[in-house]
């Protein structure tokens, strides 16, 4: 298993949690090995001054650093980004459920699920800490900024480990929808079995030799009009990407796909210019499990359809 990052020491601000900077630069200052980073370019050595006069530069344990001293390879330190300049996502975020321990949204293409990179305020997580009042909303799970569909979120700390081993152990049933050419020969189901990598810095993940480590059970449920059908996917494991390159390999590429079979970048570009009106039609249509609290069943639909527009 993963070795789980620190918790970052100083707290969220405004529902946005403050940056991991780890420090790869030798033989410099903090300051110096800071700016080397993505994230410490985007502050500038003005906005990174500021901060460390606020005593908003601090290491793991939440001791303000001097930002003068010799930096420690690969130590880390947290601060706070300037939210950058996103397009608003226009679409609600339903809930479909809430009780003590658990929110379950509806989160719309486009939306991500937490942030990353330049979506950070339009993204599912901090829509929720705001809606809610709530710093302590975490994601169990993550679907792709392009994927709709059921997302669940923990709103105490206590229960968190508990409904994101349910993931781990692959003891959530999880059913998608996708819309795709309709391939008559896949009426009766299909698994595909094979191994996927996708490495940092690379749009798209890969199929790679190897055992397997990505599986989905793909079906065609129904047919629609221009030769079109939805289909239901069933996958069993979770990684990234696993049932658009899945679908690509068939021969049926969800429709309006940016990056499977290939890369689109014109696609790509129309919700940065604020078009959304071609959505990855794929939706995470149903998940079910047993609530490690209190052992009810737990059921969860999408209200999301993949041939349905009612929602752009």
């Amino acid at each position: 298993m993963a070795r789980r990052r620190r918790p970052s020491p100083l707290p969220p601000r405004d529902g946005v949690d403050a940056t991991r900077v780890v420090l790869r630069a030798g033989h410099t200052s903090v300051a110096e090995a800071i700016l080397a980073t993505a994230s410490g370019a985007e502050v500038g050595i003005e906005g990174l001054r500021r901060r460390g006069e606020r005593g908003e530069v601090v290491d793991a344990d939440g001791t303000v650093v001097d930002l003068d001293a010799p930096a420690r390879v690969n130590s880390s330190v947290f601060l706070y980004r300037d939210l950058p300049d996103e397009v608003p996502i226009p679409f609600d975020l339903p809930i479909l459920h809430r009780d003590d321990n658990i929110v379950v949204v509806d989160k719309p293409h486009f939306l991500a699920t937490m942030p990353r990179g330049r979506h950070v305020v339009q993204s599912a997580l901090v829509r929720l800490r705001r809606e809610l009042g709530s710093d302590a909303v975490a994601p169990v799970h993550r679907l792709d900024r392009l994927t709709a569909g059921v997302l669940v979120f923990t709103l105490r700390k206590p229960v968190r480990e508990p409904y994101q081993r349910l993931f781990a152990e692959r003891a959530v049933v999880k059913e998608y929808r996708a819309l795709a050419r309709a391939d008559e020969r896949l009426r009766s189901g299909v698994e595909v079995a094979n191994r996927i990598d996708k490495t940092a810095g690379d749009l798209r993940a890969r199929l790679v030799e190897g055992p397997p480590n990505a599986i989905s059970r793909i079906e065609l449920v129904e047919t629609v009009s221009d030769g079109l059908g939805v289909y239901r996917l069933s996958p069993s494991t979770g990684r990234t990407h696993q049932l658009r390159v899945h679908m690509a390999g068939l021969g049926v590429p969800i429709v309006d796909d940016p990056l499977y079979p290939q890369v689109r970048p014109d696609l790509a570009a129309l919700p940065d210019a604020g078009d959304f009106s071609r959505p990855l039609r794929l939706v995470a249509h149903r998940l079910s499990f047993t609530d490690p609290i209190d052992g009810a069943h737990r059921d969860f639909v999408s209200h999301h359809r993949v041939c349905d527009h009612r929602e752009l």
